[in-house]
């Protein structure tokens, strides 16, 4: 069974965000070919869910994955930080073998 965990600072944000908009069920992720390591992290808003999509729910929010995304982001955890004034997810992913300088783009 695929895991993907959710701190609560990621919920709190995903909430927030979600409330401002005044719909969606939660937040969308998946993964793309992209940069220069390989593929990068594709972050959208989930306001209707495919029959295919993965539902990983905790602290009051949701994430939905999509099945091919899965495998590169199982056991991840989908967290929300504030560093100087940036503030944004942060992937913590134990699939990661490798990411390029600007952490834009990994390998699985």
């Amino acid at each position: 069974m695929a895991t993907l965990n959710i701190t609560p600072a990621a919920a709190q944000q995903i909430r927030h965000v979600l409330d401002e908009r005044g719909q969606g069920l939660g937040l969308r992720v998946s993964v793309k070919p992209s940069g220069c390591s390989g593929y990068s992290y594709v972050l959208d808003f989930a306001d209707d869910v495919s029959d295919d999509e993965i539902r990983f729910e905790e602290h009051g929010a949701s994430v939905y994955v999509a099945p091919d995304a899965l495998e590169m982001l199982n056991g991840s955890e989908v967290d929300y930080v504030s560093e100087g004034l940036n503030r944004f997810f942060r992937f913590n992913n134990p699939n990661v073998k490798d990411q390029c300088g600007c952490g834009e783009s990994f390998t699985v």
